[in-house]
């Protein structure tokens, strides 16, 4: 039986052609993000890449209970595009989910470019377009930032379970009108969680390397507060 609340789409589940739809879709993204990451990647940036796809993977191998007896767990596309950018996040995503199907047969491989849609390139681009909106009319503020990456978070969630909802309505496998209503419900708590941890996170970081933070205004990068000197051998108290 199909568990209407999982967002990792197993093997069978949906027809030839909405797999392979979503599978160039997924390709073509993934190439683009490459592309970017050729002409915008500089060498400071790479280590991050492979840190915040350690961390996306494993925070997604830890679930959160929810309402009714199901649990949650962390997608991570959001946190990715507000700290590298839409793009690149599509890459970091892409290798955590392909990783997850391989490694731990955690969504089908007939799957996979789907899967990776849905909670990878849907979620990074609807968080970089929204977080980049939001700054044009909201004041370039900490509060109104991490506020904003909390509800983009939230969307990223409903996002992806409404693109995973439609794909399995197309396939024949669940009538939309049953697995859309039970997507959304669940998600929504889900994505509650979802943006709890990613504003936790964007805000160490930007409290620590606001210039790690890709999408944050320059004026919170300008106004951080600067290290603490190191101390000398002149003001060392003998």
């Amino acid at each position: 039986m199909f568990d209407l609340f999982a967002m990792h789409i197993p093997d069978g589940f949906l027809s030839p052609g909405v797999a392979a739809a979503a599978g160039v879709i997924a390709v073509a993204a993934v190439a683009y993000g490459l592309r970017v990451a050729n002409v915008n990647l500089d060498e400071s940036r790479v280590p991050l890449l492979g840190v915040l796809a350690a961390f996306i993977f494993a925070a997604q191998m830890l679930n959160f209970p929810i309402a009714g007896g199901t649990s949650g767990h962390f997608l991570g596309a959001t946190l990715a595009a507000v700290l590298l950018g839409p793009w690149l996040a599509c890459l970091v995503m892409a290798v955590v989910l392909i990783v997850q199907c391989f490694a731990f047969a955690d969504g089908g491989v007939s799957a996979l470019g789907a899967n990776i849609l849905n909670m990878g390139i849907l979620g990074a681009l609807v968080a970089g377009l929204a977080v980049v909106a939001a700054q044009k009319v909201l004041p370039h503020t900490r509060a109104a930032f991490l506020g904003t990456v909390g509800a983009v978070s939230w969307l990223a969630v409903m996002t992806g379970a409404a693109a995973t909802s439609f794909e399995l309505a197309v396939s024949h496998t669940v009538p939309l009108g049953t697995v859309l209503p039970a997507m959304l419900g669940v998600h929504a708590l889900i994505g509650i969680g979802e943006a709890v941890i990613t504003v936790a996170a964007v805000a160490a970081v930007l409290a620590a390397r606001p210039d790690l933070v890709a999408l944050a205004p320059k004026e919170l990068e300008e106004t951080a507060p600067a290290p603490a000197p190191v101390p000398t051998a002149e003001g060392a108290v003998g």
